[in-house]
């Protein structure tokens, strides 16, 4: 079974700063995009960072500057480097893999199951 398991949230004050991680664990053989997505309550969820497997990132405007996504291929990790957060950047926030691809031979679509992200004033 493949999963995806977020950590690093936290409580952090305004300003500061909070690096996430996401590992994709079981049979794995190739993983296609990855992503970061946030949801505050009575909100959809809003997608802040996208990853390709080459490396190259793309960002939702409000987090453009602040916010840098890696990826280390060899670990199946994902990170959200997050600087100079806003109270508004309060969320959970959520890994997800567009494509797992798995030594069955299955094509898989994979959440995690969420981290929270507080930033008080």
């Amino acid at each position: 079974q493949v999963q995806l398991r977020e950590s690093g949230g936290g409580l952090v004050q305004a300003g500061g700063s909070l690096r996430l991680s996401c590992v994709a664990s079981g049979d794995i053989t190739s993983i296609n995009a990855m992503s970061w997505y946030r949801q505050t309550p009575g909100r959809p969820r809003e997608t802040v960072a996208v990853i390709t497997p080459s490396g190259s990132s793309s960002y939702v405007e409000t987090v453009k500057g602040r916010f840098t996504m890696s990826r280390d291929n060899a670990k199946n990790t994902v990170y959200l480097q997050m600087n100079n957060l806003k109270r508004e950047d309060t969320a959970v926030y959520y890994c997800h893999a567009d494509r797992i691809q798995t030594i069955r031979g299955e094509s898989v679509d994979v959440w995690g199951q969420g981290t929270q992200v507080t930033v008080s004033s």
